[in-house]
């Protein structure tokens, strides 16, 4: 049987013929029988039916303070629970910036509900006040959109959308809905069963598929399974585990997929790509076999496309059949759930021999392990990194803003379980993951969320201290602060002759920041200020923000460079 990934069901506890008046009081009662229980959101005029409506509804609604830090907690809330994020925001400027969330959440596979209040049914096409046409804006970013035009269609919209936003290969899904209809007259209603017309997703493993996959691993020599962010979603990372111990191959993931299996099994290689390791890197180019789970082959994993495994037979498994072939053409696919094809597969006997591959990956990691250079009187972010592992036994959900620190905390952060790492892979958007440390500790008021941010990025959506210190959330940001916008930096140094043109940046004393919020705010520019720091912050049963000043032209190793193959990569003592 499946990992269990939460989805949304009807509630046994709703009534859902309790009285109900308006549109937006039938919007809340139809959430509340979807399972909604958190709504992330910013009020604004289009939206105020729905508030007053959420004003006497259990539902719990978290007030940030920008229509973006609203979205990117949602998706945070989305990540570490499998379950949809709901987004609530006005019409006009309120629905367009929540743009760059939902374009993050569709590349990223994340399963949202987005709704936009709009301007009444007749204002519609006549430049009204705040009025925006966000569902031709998002149509190329979301799965599917809708924009509510009769009270009656209402039910089934909202079932749909969450069964479209949570089926098959997880996305964002927007529902628009204009002001007469929230304000207008409505009746109590039952959240019906989803109907979606021509969607359709992917039945079982065909019996010749997994014929194929197990002939060709008995083949093979030096197999290697590559696994994404597709492992997560399906709730398949103990079929992984289980097929991959079976069978001795060797893992690589992808930043999206890190969690999956976990970072101290011996099968594990590590991260692949631009910033990958050198034995996984070097195991991507020998393998003669390569089993893509759950990917994209996305160009920051595979460098120059004709240098990507080139010796190898590539199979792909993925449940959206435009991802088969689209980068990379592959000798063997099937469109299906990665869960599902790993239970098929672990139904056939396999044995091969793949000891003198483990000896070579061995010696790889041996010839080039992970690893920097300490130096007396500089505090390296790769420390920091290290010390929070260190602190939290390794157990902490970890977001990441974008950029070197995100690097940094892929690839020296031990992830041992599924949706304990949450960052923007596919966008690569900057003020991301303080937004969602804010959801990820919404909902999981027990754990520690720690969110690892460059002082770039986190001063994107800064105000969310707000928001972390009104609900009481304690959240730890430790902001890896090397005063430049880092990996503009280092690619300003390595191909454009270090002219650092605009990446140099100021920032506030982020400690006294924090504590005018009413944060605890703490700084550190020493190993052993910073083991202080954080012995301090763990200590304290509230939101923490650590500035540790790190090295400045500190870089991100190994690297490949654009145009380079994954076998071409620049290593720390090459400099």
């Amino acid at each position: 049987m499946q990992e269990p990934v939460e989805r949304p069901v009807v509630k046994q506890d709703v009534n859902p013929r309790r009285e109900v008046r308006t549109g937006a009081e039938l919007l809340c009662s139809l959430l509340e029988q979807a399972g909604v229980d958190t709504i992330f959101g910013y009020p604004g005029g289009a939206v105020l039916p729905i508030y007053d409506a959420l004003y006497s509804s259990p539902i719990r609604h978290i007030l940030t303070r920008h229509e973006q830090g609203a979205i990117h907690a949602a998706q945070g809330f989305a990540r570490v629970t499998g379950k949809p994020g709901i987004v609530l925001a006005t019409s006009g400027p309120g629905a367009t910036n929540l743009v760059t969330g939902i374009a993050d959440a569709y590349m990223d596979s994340t399963p949202l509900v987005i709704l936009t209040g709009q301007v009444p049914i007749e204002s519609i096409g006549r430049d009204a006040f705040q009025e925006a046409d966000i569902v031709g804006i998002t149509m190329p970013v979301t799965k599917h959109n809708y924009q509510v035009r009769d009270i009656h269609d209402l039910p089934q919209v909202i079932a749909d959308a969450f069964y479209i936003a949570t089926t098959g290969r997880p996305g964002p899904v927007l529902i628009d809905l204009p002001k007469n209809i929230t304000a207008g007259p409505a009746s109590a209603a039952v959240l019906p069963q989803a109907h979606v017309r021509g969607y359709r997703l992917p039945g079982l493993p065909q019996a010749a598929d997994v014929e194929a996959i197990i002939e060709a691993i008995r083949q093979a020599k030096k197999p290697l399974l590559y696994i994404g962010g597709g492992i997560v979603s399906s709730g398949a990372s103990s079929y992984l585990r289980e097929f991959a111990h079976r069978t001795k191959i060797p893992v690589v993931s992808t930043l999206m997929g890190l969690g999956a299996f976990p970072a101290h099994d011996p099968l594990f290689v590590g991260m692949l790509g631009m910033h990958g390791t050198y034995a996984a890197n070097r195991a991507v180019t020998e393998c003669d076999l390569l089993i893509a789970l759950g990917v994209r082959f996305d160009d920051r994993v595979t460098g120059k496309l004709q240098r990507f495994s080139p010796h190898s037979t590539k199979i792909h498994v993925d449940i959206d059949a435009a991802e088969i072939g689209k980068n990379v053409p592959v000798h063997i696919s099937a469109v299906a759930d990665v869960g599902l094809m790993l239970q098929a597969l672990l139904t056939r006997e396999v044995h091969i021999d793949t000891a003198a591959w483990h000896e070579q990956i061995l010696l790889w990691n041996e010839e080039w392990p992970l690893q920097y250079h300490a130096s007396e009187g500089d505090l390296k972010p790769q420390q920091v990194v290290e010390l929070i592992a260190q602190y939290t036994h390794e157990e902490a959900i970890i977001t990441t803003e974008v950029g070197q620190h995100q690097m940094w905390a892929a690839l020296f952060y031990p992830f041992s379980r599924p949706r304990q790492f949450v960052t923007s892979g596919g966008l690569g958007t900057m003020g991301f993951g303080f937004p969602a440390a804010l959801g990820a500790q919404v909902a999981r008021p027990d754990s520690t969320v720690i969110c690892i941010a460059g002082d770039a990025s986190f001063q994107m959506n800064i105000q969310e201290l707000q928001t972390i210190v009104e609900n009481q959330l304690p959240v730890k940001v430790a902001i890896i602060n090397n005063r430049y916008l880092g990996m503009v930096r280092q690619w300003q140094q390595f191909f454009y002759e270090s002219r650092y043109a605009e990446s140099r940046i100021g920032s506030p004393d982020f400690a006294k920041v924090a504590q005018a919020y009413g944060a605890l705010g703490l700084r550190a520019q020493t190993l052993a200020e910073a083991k202080t720091a954080l012995e301090t912050a763990f200590a304290y049963n509230g939101p923490v923000i650590i500035d540790f000043i790190v090295k400045e032209e500190e870089n991100v190793f190994p690297m490949v460079p654009p145009g380079k193959g994954t076998d071409e990569m620049t290593l720390e003592w090459e400099e």
